[in-house]
């Protein structure tokens, strides 16, 4: 018998099978999907995660595009498929190019590719940095909500990095049941903390919202702390600001010293991943020469296979997986289709004819 795709199990023959339409999915239809559904893609996030843990996905290793001449820029491929009833091939295409920020603009931008599994033609092309930030802030919620369990519930949040991911993050705790009576802001970039207080302020979050110029004062103020720079290296290696044992969503994932996480309970999102590419998981794993210091990933938690102790500080740290930019950017292509909104361009592939 021929070995099985991982797939393979939801695949009908492949018979009478023709090129799927092709459309353009721009940023504002996006967002129009998105907004106001946290809940709805937090599920879908948790769902993909049960469906990665049950083998049921394909999540090659990301590829880093660098550049010699531009050494803080990236650009980096999401190749992923997932089953399930949203059952889809694809990619995602993000930079990061931090220097954008002085010149006003986001740092990250982003194309996600939808393939047909039935004949591998894309059937959408859509604009993904607010897909790659929802589904990063409705995991970042969704580890929020686990790693709380068996602790009082986090009245004090602290933000380290105030961009794009920090507003979503927020965005999603709020969206999914978290209210906070303080608000901790700390940015190196004094004008980005304003910016981002002027943010809450205006969205009505509520609780009292203060910058700090000091990161260790955020630190030991916050019962939940969101990593969200876009720090090369550690710049936290001090366990103690940790003694009050915080629940922490470390995003941007290279904030943390190795001995921070050692003092920690560690959670990712799939080990593989996460230890690689300079990431304080990965500085941790070659420092000690182990992965003993990774306690499971999100899905562990959620299926109860293992338990986060309340008295021990801890610590979330995903890569991002390519097979939630697939869930959501389904989601958002079928909520679409669904409606008659989708842009198709008409006669995208110039030549469907086999012989011409």
């Amino acid at each position: 018998m021929n070995a099985l795709h991982p797939l393979s199990e939801q695949s009908p023959p492949q018979e009478d099978v023709s090129a799927p339409p092709f459309a353009v999915v721009p940023g504002r239809q996006v967002k129009q999907v998105l907004d106001g559904a946290e809940t709805t893609v937090k599920d879908i996030v948790e769902a993909a995660y049960h469906l990665h843990a049950a083998g049921r996905t394909v999540n090659p290793a990301s590829t880093f595009l660098r550049f010699p001449d531009r050494a803080t820029a990236r650009i980096i491929a999401l190749p992923a498929s997932l089953s399930g009833a949203s059952r889809v091939d694809g990619l995602k295409w993000i930079s990061s190019f931090p220097a954008n920020v002085r010149s006003g603009i986001p740092r990250a931008s982003a194309v996600l590719i939808l393939n047909d599994p039935m004949t591998g033609y894309p059937f959408a092309c859509m604009e993904s940095s607010v897909i790659s930030a929802v589904r990063t802030a409705a995991s970042a919620a969704s580890a929020a909500d686990r790693l709380s369990r068996g602790r009082p519930r986090a009245t004090r949040v602290g933000f380290i990095g105030t961009g794009l991911i920090a507003r979503y993050v927020h965005t999603y705790l709020r969206g999914t049941g978290w209210s906070f009576t303080d608000i901790g802001v700390h940015d190196r970039s004094a004008e980005s903390a304003a910016g981002f207080r002027l943010y809450l302020e205006q969205s009505g979050a509520e609780g009292r919202v203060t910058v700090h110029t000091d990161p260790e004062q955020l630190v030991r103020n916050s019962d939940l702390l969101v990593f969200a720079t876009v720090a090369a290296t550690p710049h936290i290696s001090d366990p103690s600001w940790f003694d009050h044992h915080p629940v922490i969503l470390h995003i941007s994932l290279r904030d943390l010293a190795p001995r921070v996480l050692l003092s920690a309970t560690n959670i990712v999102d799939d080990p593989d991943h996460c230890l690689r590419a300079q990431t304080s998981p990965h500085l941790t794993e070659k420092l000690t020469g182990n992965r003993d210091f990774v306690h499971g990933t999100l899905a562990d938690v959620m299926s109860g296979r293992v338990s986060v102790p309340p008295d021990r500080t801890a610590i979330f740290s995903p890569f991002g997986l390519g097979v939630l930019d697939l869930a959501v950017g389904k989601y958002v292509y079928d909520t679409l289709a669904g409606s008659g909104e989708l842009v198709i361009v008409d006669d995208f592939f110039d030549e469907l004819g086999r012989y011409g």
